[in-house]
């Protein structure tokens, strides 16, 4: 193994990018005129972690990354016209794949990131962009901060700060959803709702304003309400309607995925946590605890 010149073992270096619980927003940024699909990703408190230790005796390839992972790892070595560095690749991730917690997006960004670190470069949002937009219509968890986003063109629309934040409770429903097959189904919902959309998205756009999360909670389970329309999910009827019981403040969904929460301003009691366990379980599914937003 590379050592440093005091001889201890070479630093081994690392990239970390947050995951979501789907979308607080999803839906047109302008339906009236060719819509795009518009986001508004809710970050979540779990991570995907991507790890490089040098090694002058291991292979230069990234055979311990994902098929996705490994493609920004090329594109990153293109960009820069560096060659790939003899050392041993690592990961970790506490997101679920295929429910619409970004996994994959996360593990572009974490790849990404600990590349930046490898050859000590000045992190560059617009390489990051830059990649993602060559693999996958994507997240924005390489902010560190909401943001209204369109998806298919890698484009910040509005930043929209850090002072919100959640706690939640949820689900993953069964099942997966191909993002870009329903994506006509989507684009014909937001058309057909466009003043639906309109109103919600401005509501949400005001709750980040004034800082108000009762008001981003509102606005989320209208988006989550309007999502059923499209790609309904099984427990969200059943959700919603014990929302108001349980104090939550609003309800969420990972609009092409399979979550499903509640969203709660201020942190729930043991008991009232005790409640929505039990809730979900006689739905046939174990809920989740996490925080979610920036605050």
């Amino acid at each position: 193994m590379l050592t440093d010149a005091d001889n201890r073992p070479a630093r081994t270096v690392s990239g970390v990018c947050h995951g979501t619980l789907g979308e607080l927003y999803q839906g047109p940024l302008d339906a009236r005129d060719r819509p795009e699909i518009a986001i508004v990703s809710f970050p979540v408190d779990r991570h995907s972690w991507v790890y490089f230790t040098p090694d002058a005796g291991a292979p230069t390839g990234t055979e311990n990354l994902g098929a996705k992972a490994a493609k920004a790892a090329r594109l990153f070595l293109d960009h820069y016209g560096l060659e790939p560095p003899p050392g041993r690749w690592n990961t970790y991730s506490d997101l679920d794949v295929g429910v619409g917690m970004a996994s994959s997006t996360a593990d572009i960004v974490a790849t990404l990131r600990c590349l930046f670190r490898v050859f000590s470069l000045p992190y560059d949002s617009r390489v990051v962009i830059g990649v993602l937009s060559a693999i996958e219509r994507a997240d924005s968890v390489f902010l560190q901060e909401y943001a209204l986003y369109l998806s298919g063109r890698h484009r910040v629309v509005h930043r929209l700060g850090t002072g919100i934040a959640f706690h939640t409770a949820f689900v993953a429903e069964p099942g997966t959803v191909d993002t870009a097959g329903v994506t006509p189904q989507l684009l014909r919902q937001y058309r057909r709702c466009a003043a639906e959309y309109e109103r919600c998205l401005t509501d949400l756009l005001k709750g980040f304003a004034g800082g108000d999360p009762a008001a981003v909670a509102r606005a989320s389970t209208v988006s989550a309400t309007l999502s059923q329309e499209v790609l309904p999910k099984q427990t969200f009827d059943a959700v919603l309607a014990r929302r108001e019981e349980f104090g939550a403040d609003g309800v969420f969904v990972a609009h092409t995925g399979s979550l499903v929460g509640l969203l709660f301003a201020r942190r729930p009691a043991p008991a009232v946590k005790g409640e929505v366990s039990a809730f979900f379980h006689s739905l046939g599914h174990q809920c989740s605890f996490a925080q979610g937003g920036y605050a």
